[in-house]
């Protein structure tokens, strides 16, 4: 039987394979802002520059330092044993794939978004695109491991994005996770992400605090991902959706507080929507605000966080 996505990781991790490590944490130094809120009935979290650290606090399509990317893409072509399905051109296998990669990337930017001014691309869509164009050269696959085209292909991406951006849990997620859990909140996600953010997540969380079954913990519906609404923050489709599914446990806006570490992209959508709002300010790589910009009430947060766990103060 093939491997699920989450398998498969775990499957990976077994194996003698360097991957990249995110940045250090550089806190900054800033004094917490911890209210109580009592009417608070949900929290939703970021997941990139928020729960998980990332290089630049997001997950990225094209890494900004060649030299990652090329090793990012000759890795997945040694991998996935795609030399042999390629053209022989001059030069390295990984700048051929690069070709490619890029020219399939541009196809999927380019797709119409159906009205949404923010839409999302799926990274296992670009795969898919180009082992397609593998396969006219007699490319083929272990089905049996990896399963059907579809499943192949995120996988790949997942291999992919993981070569090319390493991520960790930040110190604390997993503790302030478990204490929402422990206060009887509610709890999920609105995040930008891919396929594989909630198996990065759990793996993240995994090293933190063994048997921190997300699953379980995230409520049904809750854990929104641009991949699946196909619309990246700060578009309101993303936070809407969620929305909607918290109504659906009889929880209203004012009575969610959202985590994130972005102002223009976390914390004033959620705020124009009426939730309260919680900014995460425990990294200098992650977080995206100015003094300028905390003056503004549009953007100004209820809530400053400068390590995760001090959300137990929060929500009591």
């Amino acid at each position: 039987m093939a491997l699920t996505l989450a398998q498969y990781a775990e499957w990976l991790s077994e194996q003698d394979i360097p991957w990249p490590t995110p940045p250090a944490p550089d806190p900054l130094r800033a004094k917490p802002s911890l209210p109580r809120l009592d009417d608070v009935r949900a929290v939703m979290w970021n997941v990139y520059g928020t729960l998980l650290n990332i290089f630049q606090g997001e997950l990225l399509f094209e890494h900004p330092q060649d030299f990652i990317m090329t090793v990012a893409l000759d890795k997945t072509i040694h991998q996935f044993k795609m030399w042999n399905s390629m053209s022989r051109k001059p030069g390295q296998p990984s700048e051929y794939m690069r070709e490619i990669y890029n020219r399939v990337l541009l196809e999927h930017r380019s797709v119409g978004s159906g009205g949404e001014r923010h839409p999302e691309i799926s990274s296992d869509k670009i795969w898919d695109g180009i082992i397609k164009k593998l396969f006219q050269k007699e490319y083929t696959f272990d089905a049996g491991f990896y399963g059907s085209l579809n499943e192949y292909a995120k996988k790949i991406a997942y291999f992919f994005h993981a070569s090319m951006q390493g991520t960790a849990a930040y110190p604390g997620a997993a503790e302030a996770i478990r204490a929402v859990s422990a206060a009887g909140l509610n709890q999920g996600c609105i995040a930008d992400g891919q396929h594989f953010t909630l198996v990065q997540l759990q793996r993240g969380v995994d090293e933190q605090e063994s048997g921190l079954d997300l699953d379980e913990l995230f409520g049904t519906g809750l854990a929104v991902i641009s991949y699946d609404v196909r619309a990246r923050k700060p578009s309101e489709t993303i936070f809407r959706a969620a929305l909607k599914a918290l109504s659906q446990q009889g929880i209203e806006p004012a009575e969610t507080l959202y985590v994130g570490s972005h102002l223009t992209r976390d914390i004033a959508p959620a705020k124009k929507l009426g939730m309260r709002t919680a900014l995460f300010a425990g990294d200098r790589h992650s977080l995206s605000a100015t003094a300028e910009q905390l003056k503004d009430a549009n953007l100004r947060p209820d809530v400053l966080l400068t390590e995760l766990p001090q959300i137990a103060q929060v929500i009591g």
